[in-house]
């Protein structure tokens, strides 16, 4: 006999919401108040702040739990340490430098409602600054993906908290990536990733520096190799191409150039490729997309290599921090 799925309304008592943070000040200050009267209960889990954090979201009605930092830190643990206090059927996720639409919880309830075998449902997220810097923008073009079914969701997300626990939560030894490989793990147990047409979040990536942009790219480049090492075997193919790419772009090319330039001078011009490749992918993502785009594959390529070379060590990978 099937478990009933849980009924959702749009009565903030079905849903708790789960804020991760470290030393976001005032920006945490905003993402709980942009929850309150929109769910039950706010539960923050502190990953070792020094600036007052916990007591502040006390003090603004939260749950604070403490994450244990004798452990290595990862934000899928900071997740389900949350998951494990919520006692609502639904729980809303939030990174603590976001800020929650005011009708964002109400918009995916009464989605929910309508699609009882939505385990995840995403919107909009929004960079709050896009004009800050180059490197913001870019962050609030990824932002923009298509409206339907979906493979996957970010850190901002309501989700079935039965569902959840049905395949264990997050894999707490992921430092990125994992809300994909959560997703992917949902899909296989019957759930569906939903992004709705819905202003759901504003985000401050307060990234304003070239080596910021660097260091999130090589995180990316680590979850795509962590991820394509834990479920690239087909019919999945999770996270393959993304790793191939990376490795051809990000290393082969420059490989290439260099070893056919040592034989020959005219071997440096495979390094021709990657304005070529930029001005292919101009028309569709415009320039400046296009031209990070194709730059972005060497801090990629260095995260895929990094998460290999970690493995073969049998080194755990440390945290990927940009900010």
């Amino acid at each position: 006999m099937q478990t009933p799925k849980p009924q959702p309304t749009t009565a903030p008592r079905h849903v708790d919401a789960v804020v991760i943070g470290r030393n976001e000040g005032a920006r945490l200050a905003a993402c709980i108040t942009s929850l309150v009267g929109q769910v039950g209960r706010v539960i923050y889990v502190d990953s070792g702040s020094t600036d007052g954090s916990a007591d502040m979201a006390a003090g603004l009605g939260a749950t604070v739990v403490a994450l244990d930092m004798t452990q290595p830190f990862t934000a899928a643990r900071a997740r389900n340490a949350g998951l494990e206090q919520v006692t609502a059927p639904f729980v809303q996720f939030v990174d603590g430098d976001c800020m929650v639409q005011p009708d964002w919880v109400a918009t995916a309830m009464d989605f929910a409602a309508r699609h009882p075998d939505a385990a995840v449902i995403c919107g909009r997220r929004r960079e709050r600054f896009p004009e800050a810097s180059v490197f913001n923008r870019l962050c609030d073009r990824e932002w923009d993906t298509a409206i339907g079914q979906a493979a996957a969701c970010g850190g901002d997300a309501l989700m079935q908290t039965d569902a959840l626990r049905a395949v264990g939560g997050y894999r707490d030894t992921l430092i990125a990536g994992e809300e994909p490989e959560l997703c992917l793990r949902l899909a296989q147990n019957g759930g569906q990733i939903w992004r709705i047409d819905a202003e759901m979040t504003l985000h401050d990536a307060a990234m304003t520096r070239f080596a910021q942009w660097w260091s999130r790219s090589r995180r990316a480049g680590h979850a795509y190799g962590e991820g394509a090492a834990l479920h690239g075997a087909p019919p999945v193919r999770h996270w393959v191409r993304e790793t191939r790419r990376a490795l051809i772009w990000g290393a082969g090319v420059p490989i290439a150039a260099i070893g056919l330039g040592l034989i020959h001078p005219l071997g440096f011009l495979v390094l021709l490729a990657w304005p070529l490749q930029m001005l292919r992918l101009s028309p569709r993502l415009g320039p400046e997309t296009a031209f990070f785009t194709v730059l972005g594959k060497l801090p990629e390529a260095q995260g895929v290599l990094g998460y290999w070379w970690g493995r073969i060590t049998r080194k755990r990978a440390t945290l990927i921090e940009y900010k």
